[in-house]
């Protein structure tokens, strides 16, 4: 029987540097909040009030709206146990989902595998931004990579090329350059797949542009543009279930009060037009946001800044979200923290699993390494 149903999709967001928790999702009625940040600290009449213990950063307007409309969940005190503080190693294991070892496999890249075993479709899942997040690594998994969607794909900026035939030589051609790199070992093997699956990829998706339109007037920053980028292919229906991409710098060892701003006040907008985009064109039913940092910030501040920590937040956003605190916002009293940090209380692999299990109807148990409590945001 015939159906209407569109796949679920799912837009991931990640904020690299490891995003201040502490100032992102304000206590501002705790007394240890203030005194272990006389720096970097929001005063409590700027905070936007979620309730009478904590608020949004105030910065934060747009997306507090869809907090209001019950659309975003936020997932309290995220992490895992023993945080190595390290950037590399900590977005590693989110990556991965192996905490315990270096990891070869990307956990996104294996939700793109069950989604599509056979590889059929190279724009399954598509990365928006320099280089392939290891998340999205997989061998035989093709995944595209877009840097700039209005100048993508090869042949959409060659002149006289019209014809179908004319076309499709020159993707002959193209096609030839990778094939040289086949049989010799696996890594060259595996890129020249890559190499062809690129080019794939880039000859279907340049048509996204084409078909875009929209009243939304998105802000000309970076992460603007790439979520403009994801909101034209996900309109143009080319049947991509992962998008990724990521904005940061967030990592504020100093100066952090107007970067940490800056870095909200862009972020904010660009999420609040993404979903307008989609609302526009009655889209958004079918897509949730979710967006991670590899880990918090200490609960001291510095001087200038906040030094890496531990526990943080996590958000999902969605017309299917069922909105409201997931997990609990761990204690600031100082004997409750963990060399100075708050103590994770929820493991990221539990968020994935949600993910992927409830929205997207997979078995996260290969995917992510094991059960792990889920939460019922979707």
């Amino acid at each position: 029987m015939a159906t209407t149903k569109k796949d679920p999709v799912v837009v991931v967001l990640q904020m690299t540097g490891a995003n201040d928790y502490l100032n992102t999702i304000i206590p501002y009625t705790n007394e240890h909040y203030y005194d272990a940040r006389p720096k970097v600290g929001i005063p409590a009449d700027q905070v936007l009030p979620i309730d009478d213990q904590i608020g949004f950063n105030p910065n934060m307007g747009p997306i507090k709206k869809l907090w209001d409309d019950g659309k975003m969940a936020i997932i309290h005190g995220i992490g895992y146990e023993n945080s190595p503080r390290s950037h590399f190693r900590s977005m590693d294991i989110w990556h991965t989902c192996e905490p315990d070892i270096v990891g070869t496999e990307g956990w996104a890249g294996r939700v793109i595998r069950d989604l599509d075993p056979r590889g059929e479709n190279v724009l399954k899942g598509v990365n928006f931004g320099q280089g392939l997040p290891r998340a999205l690594a997989l061998r035989g998994t093709p995944v595209t990579s877009v840097s700039n969607l209005a100048s993508y794909g090869v042949l959409s900026s060659v002149p006289g090329v019209a014809a179908e035939e004319e076309h499709n030589k020159i993707l002959d051609r193209f096609a030839r350059m990778y094939s040289p790199t086949v049989g010799t070992g696996p890594t060259m093997d595996y890129l020249g797949q890559t190499g062809r699956d690129a080019l794939k990829g880039a000859d279907i998706i340049r048509s996204a542009p084409e078909q875009y339109t929209s009243t939304v007037e998105y802000a000309d920053t970076p992460i603007a543009k790439y979520l403009r980028d994801i909101a034209q292919v996900y309109l143009a229906d080319l049947g991509t279930q992962l998008f990724y991409t990521q904005h940061g710098s967030f990592d504020s060892h100093f100066n952090q009060p107007p970067m940490h701003t800056k870095l909200w006040i862009d972020m904010s907008r660009a999420i609040s037009d993404f979903f307008d985009d989609l609302a526009e064109h009655d889209a958004g039913d079918n897509l949730i946001m979710v967006l991670f940092t590899e880990f918090g910030r200490r609960v001291k501040d510095n001087g200038t800044g906040t030094d890496h920590g531990a526990g943080g937040a996590a958000f999902v956003i969605g017309n299917q979200v069922k909105g409201g605190h997931y997990s609990s916002y761990p204690s600031l009293r100082p004997e409750d923290l963990t060399q100075g940090d708050l103590e994770p209380n929820y493991d990221f692999r539990g968020l994935y699993s949600t993910v992927i299990e409830n929205w997207l109807g997979l078995d996260a148990v290969p995917i992510v390494g094991g059960n792990f409590e889920k939460l019922d945001f979707v």
